[in-house]
């Protein structure tokens, strides 16, 4: 049964750098359709089914996202897609969905959901979920989602867990002890031998009340984004207000401004197959490789090759003896990388963005 209170925002104005060329700021990777031909959007709402109902679910996106945005998320009212109008990083978002929640319920109990990751086990998703609003809804705590490392990663953050917590629910609960940023080769398998590290998914669930106070204390810059929505009702008087208000804003992430400083933060073990899919290399691995270990999405011929990722949109790819390479080709660029420098697309798309003609290829 859904939790009576238990509301989800799901972040994204994500442009999913690292997904390009056939990501871009015009279809970032939200709306990418690889994964069972619909768009990572989409997978994300139809995680919430029975656990939390269509009216209390809102989207945070960017203001020239919306109308991909209410294309994939069809069921949702139109007043449920907010725009940011500036970029400013998760703080900004989370303070603002926080208001959104608070306006409608004082007591809502708030999960901040990301749109471009994949869960393969759906239905501990939904447990862990459940749990997770249980353990928030009396306001002394603030959950988040780690999940279990299967490799010592270095593109992500990791949560140190401490003591176990009693929370009577089927998901393990245990205290946060720190948030750590992203470590260096060394460090994640020191982290991964230890056992007592997690990655950190991205995802929060608090009672309105516990997050304000935390705000108040750490971040009281963004309380006036948690205030607008009670003050504006009515859409369009809200966007005006955020018009306002986000140039002023500095660019955070939640981590930042409020997770690394509270001591009330405990983390549901989230063991449900989680992965953020942030590289082709990571894409490569939710589908089927061919004799040589190569995995291919579209029209692709090979001769003497293998390990390669191949993503060819609309036209035929192909490759002589080559291994190990990440080839995608999409619209009007392609791009042609070994498998182990795929981290560095985002880089690449930076430097793009610096070019007197960049604009026309992202």
């Amino acid at each position: 049964m859904p939790n009576e209170h238990g509301y989800a925002v799901i972040l994204a104005g994500g442009r999913g750098e690292r997904f390009w060329p056939l990501s871009t700021t015009a279809r970032p990777k939200q709306f990418i359709s690889l994964f069972g031909g619909k768009p990572l959007l989409t997978l994300a709402l139809e995680r919430l089914e029975g656990v939390v109902p269509p009216e209390r679910i809102m989207i945070v996106t960017a203001a020239d996202l919306i109308e991909p945005t209410a294309e994939a998320a069809r069921g949702l009212p139109t007043e449920n897609l907010v725009a940011e109008p500036l970029p400013r990083d998760t703080a900004a978002a989370c303070a603002l969905a926080c208001g959104l929640v608070a306006a409608r319920d004082p007591q809502g109990v708030t999960a901040i959901l990301t749109a471009d990751h994949l869960m393969a086990d759906i239905e501990t998703f939904r447990q862990t979920l459940r749990d997770s609003f249980a353990a928030a809804e009396d306001g002394h705590h603030i959950v988040t989602i780690g999940i279990p490392p299967t490799e010592p990663a270095t593109g992500y953050g990791y949560i140190e867990a401490g003591e176990s917590i009693d929370t009577r629910t089927m998901t393990r609960f245990q205290r946060a002890t720190r948030f750590v940023e992203k470590p260096d080769a060394a460090t994640a398998t020191q982290y991964l031998a230890s056992g007592r590290y997690l990655w950190n998914g991205g995802m929060f669930i608090w009672h309105v009340g516990a997050m304000r106070r935390a705000l108040e204390r750490h971040a009281p810059d963004l309380l006036p984004l948690v205030e607008a929505p009670s003050a504006f009702h009515d859409r369009e008087a809200l966007q005006a207000r955020l018009t306002e208000i986000y140039p002023g804003l500095r660019k955070i992430s939640i981590d930042y401004a409020v997770m690394e400083h509270v001591d009330n933060i405990i983390m549901a073990r989230g063991a449900f197959g989680w992965d953020d899919v942030g590289t082709w290399p990571a894409v490569a691995g939710h589908f089927a490789p061919d004799a040589d270990s190569n995995v291919v999405i579209g029209s692709c011929e090979m001769l003497d090759a293998g390990g390669n990722v191949v993503v060819s949109e609309n036209r035929m790819t192909a490759l002589i003896g080559v291994h190990d390479l990440v080839v995608v080709q999409s619209g009007n660029a392609t791009l042609i990388c070994p498998r182990d420098r795929a981290q560095e697309v985002k880089q690449l798309v930076q430097r793009l963005g610096r070019r007197p003609d960049g604009s026309k290829y992202l």
